[in-house]
């Protein structure tokens, strides 16, 4: 019989190995019979159709169906054939091309397994958990049947291996985004984004698929020591770009950009020759600088000091008194605001004079008229 058979195959050129076209005969549950040319029909056993696990032929063919497949063996009374193998090298070379180009096409997916999900694409494809999503998925579950565009990341002729990414794809795009995001800022923008984390020197806020760095001295007009004393993760604010390096693809953000400046509101309350409070925050060799409201500091330069020379601002004033002082000059677009406690002293002394002028003539006594008195007596 084995004689007769492979008599039939010499008679049609039919060899092990040689790729053929054929028509699906008959389908049973386990295997197929395929009408390829010869008196014989080839066997096509179920773990021979599809790269994927199938419970039955049915599953993945119809009588009348066209198949290509290779003679993988004979035995005494059958051959035995295989599309799953003609299948393989046909996606080997597709792939290849695929993992030199970078191409990205979709595949369903046939399964969930540990470790990750696999495809058909002529040949059985893993994708592993890992390089599904950008995020973690704890379930796999739902993901049977649907379609992912991937890439081809890994691929091993001789171990028949293929590994495809759908990550790879969705960071692709995630980095064209951010650059065309990038190329599309100003500096001077104001933009609402979300604050996405806070570290030691600052808070990363999203601002559309770019995160930008709000540095701790940009998120208030008062001093800070830690970014969550002005924002926490989730927060929506607004923020204004500050620079832009699209090299880097770094951006510099500013929240109290956004919002009026101490020194801006004090210029609106505070005129030259007002007369202010304040403490004494810092005392620097060149001066004094008062905090006169939340987040404005004047400084009271050392010659403004007192209405004596003094060596060093630390001889009459010290970090937190209080006093009081004039106002001499505001410039808000400097954010400087100059004061003087000596003009104030010396105000305050004339003003004193002239109150003692005002009441010595409404007495209507002169020094004169004192003198004149007393000779007058002494006389008598």
């Amino acid at each position: 019989m084995a004689e007769e058979m492979q008599n039939e195959l010499e008679a049609k050129t039919y060899n092990i190995g040689d790729v053929v076209e054929g028509k699906v005969a008959k389908v049973e549950d386990k295997r197929a019979l395929i009408d390829f040319g010869s008196k014989i029909d080839g066997i096509l056993p179920i773990g021979e159709i599809s790269n994927v696990h199938i419970e039955k032929v049915s599953d993945a063919l119809s009588e009348g169906d066209e198949v290509t497949v290779k003679i993988i063996k004979e035995d005494d009374e059958d051959v035995i054939l295989s599309k799953r193998g003609v299948d393989n090298e046909r996606a080997l070379d597709d792939l290849e091309k695929k993992l030199e180009s970078g191409d990205v096409f979709e595949v369903e997916v046939a399964d969930v397994v540990k470790g990750g999900l696999v495809a058909d694409v002529g040949m059985r494809a893993f994708i592993p958990a890992s390089l599904v999503e950008r995020h973690y998925v704890e379930d796999f579950s739902d993901y049977k049947g649907r379609t992912l565009r991937v890439k081809v990341v890994e691929l091993d002729r001789e171990k028949n291996k293929v590994i495809l990414s759908q990550k790879a794809v969705l960071e692709a795009e995630a980095d064209q985004e951010k650059q065309q995001r990038l190329e599309s800022l100003e500096v001077g923008q104001v933009l609402e984004g979300t604050v996405q984390r806070l570290t030691s020197f600052g808070a990363f806020v999203d601002i559309g698929g770019v995160d930008g760095l709000v540095h701790i001295s940009e998120l208030s007009w008062t001093r800070v020591e830690e970014p969550s004393e002005v924002v926490k993760e989730g927060d929506q604010v607004k923020v204004k770009v500050l620079k832009v390096d699209t090299d880097a693809e770094k951006v510099s953000l500013s929240l109290k950009a956004t919002e009026e400046s101490p020194f801006e509101k004090a210029a609106k309350e505070i005129k030259v020759n007002d007369v202010v409070k304040g403490t004494v925050r810092r005392l620097v060799s060149f001066g004094a600088f008062v905090e006169i409201q939340p987040g404005v500091e004047g400084l009271v330069h050392i010659s403004e000091i007192a209405n004596r020379h003094i060596g060093t601002p630390g001889e009459v004033l010290e970090e937190g008194q209080e006093v009081e002082a004039k106002v001499l000059d505001v410039k808000p677009e400097e954010q400087r605001i100059s004061l003087s406690i000596r003009q104030l002293l010396e105000d305050e002394e004339n003003a004193n004079v002239e109150e003692y002028k005002q009441d010595d003539q409404g007495m209507g006594i002169t020094l004169g008229d004192m003198i004149g008195d007393q000779l007058k007596k002494l006389k008598k």
